[in-house]
């Protein structure tokens, strides 16, 4: 058997063995250096495995040659293929920006453990991603948890240890639910392969167990999805992390939450149940069209534009709940490529606070006055990612809200439509009040330059994909579509 079998193994097995021995290695630089390297081969391995399912379709990958529902194995489909190239990919663009940016913001005794940590958060999302396994998803999950957990709280200001509590204390209720639900699937089906499950479940939809079950995953997933009102764990959590953790989990961590719910809602759960019988999307668009609200009026008062870019988080993950909801092809396909685009954008967009940080030591409404003539790149890129975060044509935004609008009004949503475009015009609010204040304010802080090329470098090429994938929107539109089919979505 040929080592491009066993890629889907090496998705995971890479920075899951390359994490034990960052630990072990004394310098910070060699540290970095190594988890930037295992950083790369992930996202190398990803890339080959996304090849390999879009010309020869859905993957299944037997662990230790045990068959599944007895073994564990893993499934990989266009739909988690897109999302191990974003995770993978967001850490190879991070990783080597790291250097610069945890050097100013994390004490040099803990930045061995910071690149630890990292690799092992990475781990856990790949493997929520890829695992065709119920239980074996609640797992990775754990394992991302606790290493994102920690990873806050490695941030220089005392309040990351309160926002790592907090988020440790919500996220561990959310995996709880997830948990439960999963165990209550269990009972009624015997299985843990999500397949199986799913073939099982038909019979079986009519069961108070089941019915508990929807609900459970439903809410936890939300959770750590961060869909209003259980969004509050991030806002702390996003604000107070290093920039960098910052920029990897504002592409990321939610993102996964969002796999996690649309791979049991149209795989195991099924769209008649799920939406037919249960109806989740009538909860599903009124809370994501609340979060695409209440995040954006809360983001235009913020003056830490770290806090700011954490609430615009909350409503970009509003977007994507409504579109969920939609239960249509039009509305499957928005949510699929805003989880992507929005990893493009929410990534650059911290990026940029981080070469801010880096060298003005803050990254608030005051530091950012004259910014546009002392550091006119890393603006130009905050310009670019912003447009794009208002949804201007030419940019993954547009593609975004264009399919956000397209399925609503595809599922006779018309109201929803005009709240999305209406709720989507409350972004250039919040964008241009800190265009405002960099190029139309007379600078009153200390002199500066651009970041040093390994952070700038990152957030230019991020900055540059947000306009390359809103021109050629083949790529995840396409990807997506193929997704939607393959899971069976209404039309």
């Amino acid at each position: 058997m040929s080592l491009v079998q066993h890629l889907p193994a090496l998705q995971v097995a890479v920075p899951l063995l390359a994490a034990p021995l960052c630990a072990m290695m004394v310098r910070p630089r060699i540290a970095w250096l190594f988890a930037t390297l295992a950083a790369w081969a992930t996202f190398a391995v990803s890339l080959a495995i996304f090849h390999r399912v879009l010309d020869r379709g859905l993957i299944l990958y037997e662990m230790g040659g045990w068959a599944p529902p007895l073994g564990i194995g893993h499934a990989v489909d266009p739909l988690n293929a897109l999302l191990l190239v974003l995770v993978s990919g967001m850490a190879a663009i991070v990783m080597p920006a790291a250097r610069p940016g945890v050097g100013v913001e994390v004490a040099p005794r803990a930045q061995r453990l910071f690149f630890t940590l990292a690799l092992l958060a990475l781990t856990g999302m790949l493997g929520i991603a890829i695992t065709g396994d119920a239980f074996n998803l609640y797992v990775f999950l754990e394992v991302s948890s606790l290493a994102s957990y920690a990873l806050v709280a490695t941030g220089a200001d005392r309040r990351a240890t309160t926002a790592a509590f907090n988020y440790l204390v919500q996220g561990t209720i959310g995996a709880m639910f997830i948990l439960i639900g999963i165990g209550l699937i269990y009972m009624m089906t015997g299985t843990l392969n999500m397949a199986d499950m799913a073939v099982r479940l038909r019979e079986a939809r009519d069961t108070a167990p089941v019915q508990a079950a929807l609900a459970f995953i439903v809410v936890g997933a939300g959770i750590k999805f961060a869909v209003f009102p259980a969004h509050v764990w991030m806002p702390n959590a996003y604000t107070y992390a290093p920039s960098l953790v910052s920029a990897f989990f504002g592409a990321t961590a939610t993102k996964v939450g969002a796999y996690i719910l649309i791979r049991f809602i149209f795989n195991v759960f099924g769209v008649d149940f799920a939406f037919g019988e249960m109806r989740i999307g009538w909860a599903l668009i009124p809370l994501g069209l609340a979060g695409a609200f209440v995040g954006s009026l809360v983001a235009i008062w913020q003056d830490d534009l770290k806090r700011m870019l954490a609430y615009s988080s909350v409503a970009q993950v509003g977007y994507i709940a409504a579109a969920i909801g939609y239960a249509n092809r039009d509305g499957l396909i928005a949510a699929i490529v805003h989880v992507f685009n929005h990893g493009l954008m929410k990534g650059a967009l911290f990026l940029v606070m981080a070469c801010v940080i880096l060298r003005l030591g803050k990254a608030d409404m005051r530091s950012f006055r004259g910014l546009g003539r002392r550091m006119p790149v890393t603006m130009g890129c905050f310009v670019v990612a912003g447009l794009s975060m208002i949804g201007v044509p030419f940019t993954v935004g547009f593609i975004s809200k264009w399919y956000l609008v397209v399925g609503a009004l595809d599922a006779g949503l018309w109201p929803v439509a005009a709240l999305v475009v209406l709720s989507s015009l409350l972004a250039i609010v919040y964008i241009w009040r800190v265009v405002e204040t960099a190029y139309f304010r007379e600078a009153d802080g200390p002199r500066t330059r651009e970041a040093p090329a390994m952070l700038l470098a990152p957030t230019l090429l991020l900055t540059v994909l947000c306009v390359a994938f809103g021109v050629a929107t083949e790529f995840t539109v396409g990807v997506a579509g193929s997704a939607a089919d393959m899971l069976g979505v209404l039309p």
